[in-house]
């Protein structure tokens, strides 16, 4: 298939270097309120335990399944949609519903309220991180995608650090309920300004693939191409897998921290949203721009090693960091792991973009976010917050653990370390969080297997499949 004739005007000037900087800019501030969404009820956790008379299992339930369960049923959808209609407005909509549905949290009575208002939340953020990846393609060539994708991604780390701190500082002063309403107003901002200042590109600009008046491959045709490259399909797992254990340590970092150095909500976010910020940041530059790099002078299957290196190699950090009893050590130690584990991030945004045809792109982001929030935000907190209760079941003293150590029957993060409840809670999170990492293992296997056909399986213009 020929390549199309010279850009017009329009084309250019949404490739320029000023529009692409405004993109990312804007692409950066809906990740930050994206991720400062997600972290505020990180923070928070452990008061609103304390209030609503919650177990960790249900913590891990509300940072998990009930984030996870319509992002995932309704990302698919979104997906298609983005494959038809503008990427922007979808985006726009997103990041306004589920500012809204942040702000109602602080409304809440209930764990069952609490429970809907999070579920709002994941539905608004389906129709995000997605279409964002496929406008990416759009506007950045194949060896730039990993690159654009981090300076994008770095409103992750600004994001869980403003949740973190903000959330924190406002609870600190004001209460729980209203740190919801501080993060959740500004995002409506947000996403009224996408609308007014971003525009459509036409699909494959950056590619400079030929103008299809006809209809986007149906979802048959793009589950034949998902299967077919078998690339694709293991950095697809290898993501969703390695989500597993980062969205995990993520949602209850600051409850580990709070109970292992019995520091209060405002120091244990604060410390939370530090870490998490410098280990993001490391990872995304390092990973993406890296791998980047290293595909332009070397082999082009560095953006699959990188991540099997790092996935490999976090596990062993993690153990090292959870078992250091010095809050600094303990800190860098989490800072040096987390960057470690996030070399995997933007190589795999980028790679799912580079093997998928212009049209099918934004369907591939969806699918890989379905599973990252199926195995990672879903079943991964739920998962921890359901070992961290067994073990300190098995290790406590006082009769029923649950009984007598849930909800605001004992302030754990505030209890002395010589209190029954607070030994088992220490040892319960310790111990769920050194078994979670476990999965990277299995996730750095899979992006080893992706490496070994991943130069085949890139799309070039022309393979275009029906």
């Amino acid at each position: 298939m020929e390549r199309i004739k010279p850009l017009n005007g329009d084309d250019e000037r949404l490739l320029s270097a000023g529009y692409r900087r405004l993109f990312i800019g804007m692409s950066f501030s809906v990740a930050v309120f994206n991720f400062a969404d997600r972290s505020v009820l990180a923070v928070l956790a452990q008061p609103i335990k304390r209030d609503l008379g919650l177990s960790d299992f249900q913590l891990g339930i509300l940072q998990g399944v009930a984030f996870a369960f319509l992002y995932a049923l309704l990302g698919l959808p979104i997906g298609r949609l983005a494959e038809r209609y503008s990427r922007v407005k979808i985006i726009s909509i997103a990041i306004i519903f589920w500012s809204i549905m942040t702000a109602a949290c602080g409304l809440i009575g209930s764990f069952v309220q609490l429970l809907l208002c999070r579920v709002g939340v994941g539905v608004g953020e389906a129709g995000s991180q997605p279409v964002t990846s496929s406008l990416v393609s759009d506007h950045f060539p194949r060896e730039r995608r990993a690159s654009a994708m981090s300076l994008i991604l770095l409103g992750t780390p600004v994001g869980i650090f403003l949740g973190a701190t903000a959330g924190g500082w406002v609870a600190a002063q004001w209460g729980w309920r209203m740190a919801f309403f501080a993060l959740g107003i500004p995002g409506v901002l947000v996403g009224l300004l996408v609308l007014l200042v971003l525009r459509e590109p036409r699909r494959g600009l950056a590619d400079n693939a030929p103008r299809d008046p006809a209809p986007p491959p149906n979802f048959g045709a793009f589950l034949r191409v998902v299967i077919s490259k078998r690339g694709l399909f293991f950095v697809i797992l290898g993501g969703a897998l390695a989500g597993f254990g980062m969205t995990a340590i993520s949602q209850f970092l600051a409850v580990y921290l709070g109970r292992i150095y019995q520091l209060p909500v405002q120091q244990a976010g604060a410390l939370y949203g530090t870490i998490s910020a410098i280990s993001l940041a490391a990872g995304l530059l390092i990973g993406s721009f890296g791998t980047d790099w290293l595909s332009r002078r070397g082999d082009r299957r560095w953006p699959a090693w990188g991540p099997a290196i790092g996935l490999a190699v976090a596990p062993l950090l993690y153990w090292i960091a959870f078992n250091t009893h010095s809050i600094v050590w303990g800190s860098v130690m989490l800072c040096i792991s987390g960057g470690t584990l996030l070399l995997f991030y933007g190589p795999t945004l980028a790679m799912i973009q580079n093997m998928l045809e212009p049209r099918m792109r934004a369907t591939g982001a969806a699918l890989f976010a379905i599973l990252y929030t199926i195995f990672g935000s879903g079943l991964g907190p739920t998962a921890v917050g359901w070992m961290s209760d067994r073990f300190a079941e098995s290790v406590f003293t006082g009769g029923e653990y649950l009984a007598q150590c849930h909800g605001g029957k004992a302030a754990l993060a505030a209890a002395s370390l010589a209190d029954p409840c607070a030994v088992a809670a220490t040892y319960g999170i310790r111990s769920a969080l050194m078994a979670a990492v476990c999965v990277f293992f299995i996730a750095s296997i899979c992006f080893l297997i992706a490496s070994r056909t991943l130069r085949e399986d890139f799309y070039v213009v022309g393979e275009e499949r029906g």
